[in-house]
C-alpha cells in the first residue's frame, strides 16, 4: 500500500494529489469517534466504558496527526498550512493561491485539534460521580479531578460550536464557492494546478503509529503500578 507519494514531484494536469491516505483516514476516523464519544456521553451509564474508550482512540488519532504533520506528506505538514497574519489577510483579499489547507481554514484545523486534544485530556482524570473514572484519574485529588471533569463539559459544549462553525465552512464553500472541500478528503485529488504530495512514507507512517500507540498505552493507565491491595485483618 502506497501510503505518500515517493520520487520526484510529477504534474497530474488540472488534478493533483493533496491528500495522503494516512490525513484521510485520520480525519474520518476522528469524525467517527468524536460522534462516538458525544453519543454514549449522552446517554451515561454503561455506555460509558464506551465514551472512555472512543477518548483513548481520539488521543491516539490527535497524537499521530501531531507527528504526522512534521512527518507526513506535502500538504498534510504543518509548515505548509500553516502561515501568518499576512498570509491570512491575502487570503481574505483574495491574493491567495494555494492547494492544501488555506491559512484562514488552517485556524480552523488547529483550533479543532487543540480542543479535541484539550477533551482528550482532561477526560483521562475525570470522574462522572457513579462508577466511571478516568484512567489516569487517580493521579490527582478528588478535587482537581472534579474541575478537569467540569472543564471537560466545558469543552464539548466550545467543541460542538466549533464542529458547527467548521461545518458551516465547508457547506458555504461548497454552495457559494462552488469548491467542493469534501471529495478530495474523499479520494485525496483536487481540481487544480500544482505539484503532487510527496513525503509520508512508509517509515513515516509507522514512526506516527509507534509513538501514538506508547501515547495511548500511557493514557490508558497501563505504566501506573498495580492499586495496593489491603491486607489487613477485620476489626471484628
Amino acid at each position: 500500500m502506497c501510503v505518500g507519494i515517493p520520487g520526484a514531484p510529477r504534474r497530474s494536469g488540472n488534478r493533483v494529489r493533496v491528500w495522503d491516505l494516512p490525513t484521510r483516514l485520520f480525519h474520518w476516523t476522528l469524525l467517527a469517534l468524536v460522534v462516538a464519544a458525544f453519543v454514549s456521553g449522552e446517554v451515561g451509564g454503561n455506555a460509558m466504558v464506551w465514551h472512555g474508550r472512543a477518548g483513548l482512540g481520539i488521543l491516539g488519532l490527535i497524537v499521530f496527526r501531531l507527528v504526522w504533520g512534521f512527518v507526513g506528506s506535502t500538504y498534510a505538514r504543518f509548515t505548509h498550512f500553516v502561515r501568518g497574519p499576512g498570509a491570512i489577510r491575502a487570503y481574505l483579499r483574495g491574493h491567495w493561491q494555494g492547494l492544501g489547507h488555506n491559512p484562514l481554514g488552517a485556524l480552523s484545523v488547529l483550533g479543532l485539534l487543540a480542543l479535541v486534544a484539550f477533551q482528550a485530556g482532561t477526560g483521562l482524570f475525570a470522574n462522572d460521580d457513579i462508577a466511571f473514572r478516568g484512567p489516569l484519574q487517580a493521579l490527582v485529588s478528588d478535587a482537581i479531578s472534579d474541575q478537569l471533569t467540569g472543564w471537560h463539559h466545558l469543552g464539548k459544549n466550545l467543541l460542538i460550536a466549533l464542529v458547527a462553525l467548521h461545518v458551516g465552512a465547508v457547506v458555504f464553500y461548497v454552495r457559494v464557492r462552488k469548491h467542493n472541500l469534501l471529495k478530495p478528503m474523499i479520494h485525496g485529488w483536487t481540481e487544480g494546478q500544482g505539484e503532487d504530495a510527496q513525503g509520508g512514507g512508509f517509515v513515516a507512517l509507522l514512526v506516527a503509529i509507534v509513538v501514538a500507540s506508547v501515547a495511548v498505552t500511557a493514557a490508558s493507565g497501563a505504566f501506573l503500578p498495580p492499586p495496593e491491595v489491603s491486607t489487613a485483618a477485620p476489626s471484628w
